[in-house]
């Protein structure tokens, strides 16, 4: 059977790109909460002098004091930004699209069982969707969790094979799908 390359892939590459979840758990979060509590800290003390009305111990706060505070509060604000930026490039890149491409070759892999057309034809949906896949959502993998941004010249081919591979898969089904598994020559 044709498709059981992409099933098997897809399987496989499905634990890759979920097991992302742990490592931006495990790696990324302990930098991130130690931003929130800085975050806290400071905004805290900005909304408690909002409230007091920009006094402290019932003096007035120069425009001076002021300015340093909300400056640090700005900066914090940044500083947790920058914390949340590698999980967020890892969770909307490579472990979102791997995920749902390791999904895509499961379900071509499995219709292909249930297309009759030539073997050819059917070879070539399976390595584009292959192909697609590592083009795609494993050269983000690189760029993103390795840091090999050089990559980046070759991450469009990626997308552009699952498109012909969409394509093609449709013009084979609607030329050869049949309700029960196919045997292949």
């Amino acid at each position: 059977m044709i498709g059981k390359k992409n099933v098997v892939f897809g399987f496989l590459y499905l634990v890759l790109t979920a097991s992302l979840g742990p490592l931006m758990v495990l790696n990324m979060v302990p930098d991130i909460e130690k931003a929130v509590l800085e975050k806290q800290t400071i905004v805290g003390e900005i909304q408690q002098l909002e409230s007091d009305g920009f006094e402290k111990e019932l003096e007035p706060l120069l425009a001076e004091d002021i300015a340093k505070t909300n400056t640090g509060g700005l900066l914090s604000l940044n500083k947790l930004y920058n914390a949340e930026a590698p999980k967020n490039m890892v969770k909307a890149g490579p472990h979102a699209h791997g995920n749902l491409e390791a999904l895509l070759n499961i379900v071509v892999g499995i219709a292909l069982c249930f297309i009759a057309v030539s073997t050819i034809f059917k070879q070539v949906i399976s390595w584009l969707f292959i192909l697609g896949t590592v083009l795609h959502s494993g050269v983000l993998y690189l760029m993103v969790v390795f840091e090999q941004y050089w990559l980046s010249v070759i991450a469009p081919a990626g997308p552009v094979l699952l498109i012909l591979g969409l394509f093609l898969a449709g013009i084979a089904a609607a030329i050869g799908f049949r309700g029960e598994i196919v045997r292949d020559n």
